[in-house]
């Protein structure tokens, strides 16, 4: 059952990808632009996202991909005016937007006797704080629109607790309940809302970690996953399933059984 409206088409489809510059976010920024999306690559450095816009204008283009084409919006997520002045740019020279996508996130693996305030910070104020600096621009531009889809990318780190996720679990947590939210206050006025709660994948986030990663998938495994999940109208996107349903039950049992199920499973 569809609980968005389902993308059709990417041919010409008005696409913002925040944190566009590597992992799944440049994984999905290329998927779509070959699929015929116009894109607009957003994340703090400036050079990767022209980097990516010049190897995509001169690669060949598959059949009905015309209409596609890049923009390189720099800017820094935790900054609400220049994501405000970002998503002005973007309308005034597309008309209007279809799509956002919140991927921009940080990581870094914390037991709880490691906690660092200032790394905390930093993590709440790019993973939490980014989205709510771009919704609050955002929404007022689709109510106005009638329409457009929102995408906040959480994690199955969210669903319940889980070593070395001192910081980044909770955030990913509150991007759950927020897209929640959104979604029982956006959709009755025609805007999507949609959450992705990947597993693990390969990306320089998750490099960091030492211990093994279950059913670990790459970058453009996990956009392919999104854009079917987009296509399909779907409120939660989240892959792989054999890794991702197998958490969902895991949140279901008690918390004694929870405990002793992690700790055998992860042995830290």
């Amino acid at each position: 059952m569809a609980l968005n409206p389902p993308i059709r088409d990417w041919r010409g489809r008005r696409c913002w990808i925040l944190g566009a510059s590597t992992g799944i976010g440049a994984a999905l920024a290329q998927h779509l632009l070959g699929a015929g999306a116009r894109v607009a690559l957003s994340a703090r450095r400036r050079e990767p996202l022209k980097a990516m816009a010049a190897r995509f204008a001169s690669a060949p283009r598959g059949a009905g991909s015309e209409e596609g084409g890049a923009m390189v919006v720099a800017l820094d997520i935790r900054d609400a005016a220049a994501v405000a002045r970002a998503l002005e740019t973007i309308v005034s020279k597309w008309g209007g937007l279809d799509l956002a996508v919140f991927m921009a996130g940080d990581y870094t693996p914390m037991r709880a006797w490691q906690l660092d305030v200032e790394v905390a910070r930093g993590m709440v104020d790019t993973n939490l704080m980014g989205c709510f600096n771009g919704l609050a621009p955002l929404i007022p531009l689709f109510m106005k629109q009638g329409g457009g889809t929102i995408a906040l990318v959480a994690s199955v780190a969210g669903y319940r607790g889980l070593p070395q996720g001192l910081v980044y679990g909770p955030t990913k947590a509150a991007l759950i309940n927020l897209a929640e939210t959104l979604y029982l206050d956006l959709r009755p006025k025609g805007i999507g809302v949609c959450l992705v709660n990947p597993g693990f994948v390969k990306t320089p986030l998750t490099d960091q970690n030492t211990f093994r990663m279950p059913a670990l998938i790459g970058a453009g495994e996990a956009a392919r996953e999104i854009a079917a999940g987009l296509e399909r109208g779907r409120f939660e996107i989240h892959f792989p399933r054999r890794f991702t349903r197998a958490l969902k039950l895991l949140r279901l049992l008690p918390y004694g059984l929870y405990f002793r199920a992690i700790r055998r499973m992860t042995a830290l």
